[in-house]
C-alpha cells in the first residue's frame, strides 16, 4: 500500500475540500480507488502508487481552486478529475478568477472550463467566433454574457440575438397567435439569457428602445448591421444560403458569435447544415476563430456528460457497422 501527504494551510481549506458529508473527497476516493484521510494538518493518500498519484495530484488541483476564492461543486469536482486523467490538470490557472459579466442579481459569470475560457477569450480577439459542441457548454449564455458587457462598456450600441425558425415536429402555421407569438418559443432561451443577465425591466426598456432585439433569423435578410453584437444560435438548422446570407450582414465595428451542435440537426432529410459547411469554407479566414465544445465542456447536469457520451458511442459504432 503506497501513501502521499499533502500539508493543509488552514482547516477551512479542509472543510471547503471535503464538502458537505464529504461527498467531494468520496468522489475523489471512488474515481481513484484510493482512501482519504485527515490527521491534523495533512491530508493522507492510501492505495495503488499510480491510483494515489492521481488522486493527489486532483486534491492539490482542488486547492488551489479553494485558495483562489471558488466554491467547489459536484461539476467541477469532477471536471478536475477529468483534467487529471488526461494530464492536464495544470491548465485549471488558465481560467482565471475575473467574470466576462454580472447578472442582474449581482452573480458573477465566469468561464468553467478550459474550453469556455478559449470560447470568451476567441470571442474578445476575433470578429467572427464559431461556437461548436453538445447542449449544456454554455455556448449561448457565454456569447449573450460577452454582448451584454460588449454592450455595457458602450464597445456596441445594439445587441441582435436570432435563431432559424426550423419546425421541429410542429407546424408553426397550427400554433395559436399573431407571427411574433409563433416564433417566440423558439426565441426563448435567448430571451431567458437576457433576462437573467439584465433583468426582466432592463430588458424590456432596452428593446423598446430599439437597443436589443430578438427576431427570427428571416429577418435579418437585407440589413446591414453597424456598431452591434450579432449572435446567431442553433446555427446548424440554417441552410449554406441562410449562412452566407447572415455572415454578409456583418457591419462596421460589429462582432458577431454563431453558435450550434451539428449532431442536433433539425433540418428536412437531405437538406445541408450552413454549419457543417461553413466551417469548412472559412477555416483559412482571419479573424474568423472556430471553438469545439466536447462533452468535458458541459456545465449542466453531470448525467448530461454521460448521455452526450452515450450518444457519440452509439453513432460511432453505426458508422463502423457501416464500413466493409
Amino acid at each position: 500500500m503506497y501513501e502521499e501527504t499533502i500539508g493543509i494551510e488552514a482547516v477551512e481549506q479542509v472543510i471547503s475540500l471535503f464538502g458537505n458529508f464529504d461527498e467531494n473527497i468520496k468522489t475523489i476516493e471512488n474515481e481513484f480507488r484510493v482512501t482519504i484521510v485527515s490527521r491534523g494538518a495533512d491530508i493522507k493518500i492510501q492505495g495503488e502508487p499510480e491510483n494515489v498519484s492521481m488522486a493527489a495530484r486532483a486534491v492539490q488541483t482542488l486547492l488551489f481552486m479553494i485558495n483562489r476564492g471558488e466554491t467547489l461543486t459536484d461539476q467541477n469536482v469532477h471536471y478536475v478529475i477529468s483534467l487529471v486523467r488526461d494530464g492536464k490538470e495544470d491548465k485549471i490557472s488558465s481560467l482565471g478568477t475575473g467574470a466576462v459579466c454580472v447578472s442582474a442579481k449581482g452573480k458573477p459569470v465566469k468561464p468553467k472550463t478550459i474550453g469556455q475560457r478559449r470560447y470568451t477569450d476567441a470571442i474578445e480577439s476575433n470578429t467572427i467566433t464559431f461556437g461548436i459542441g453538445p447542449a449544456g457548454t454554455g455556448k449561448t449564455y457565454l456569447a449573450v454574457a460577452m454582448a451584454v458587457t460588449a454592450f455595457r462598456a458602450k464597445e456596441v450600441s445594439r445587441i441582435i440575438l436570432t435563431r432559424p425558425a426550423v419546425e421541429a415536429g410542429e407546424k408553426l402555421g397550427f400554433l395559436p397567435g399573431d407571427l411574433q407569438s409563433k416564433v417566440d418559443p423558439y426565441l426563448r432561451p435567448l430571451y431567458d439569457a437576457l433576462f437573467d443577465l439584465l433583468g426582466a425591466e432592463n430588458f424590456q426598456k432596452f428593446q423598446e428602445r430599439g437597443a436589443i432585439e430578438v427576431a427570427p433569423l428571416a429577418y435579418m435578410r437585407g440589413r446591414t448591421l453597424d456598431d452591434s453584437f450579432i449572435i446567431l444560435d442553433e446555427a446548424q438548422n440554417t441552410t449554406p444560403e441562410q449562412m452566407k446570407m447572415f455572415l454578409t450582414r456583418l457591419g462596421f465595428q460589429s462582432k458577431m458569435v454563431v453558435t450550434g451542435d451539428i449532431t442536433q440537426i433539425d433540418l428536412p432529410s437531405g437538406k445541408t447544415s450552413g454549419l457543417k459547411s461553413v466551417v469548412q469554407i472559412l477555416k483559412n479566414v482571419e479573424d474568423i476563430a472556430v471553438i469545439r465544445f466536447t462533452e468535458k465542456d458541459v456545465v449542466r447536469h453531470r448525467l448530461v456528460q454521460n448521455i452526450i457520451r452515450a450518444y457519440e458511442k452509439y453513432d460511432e459504432e453505426r458508422r463502423r457497422k457501416k464500413l466493409p
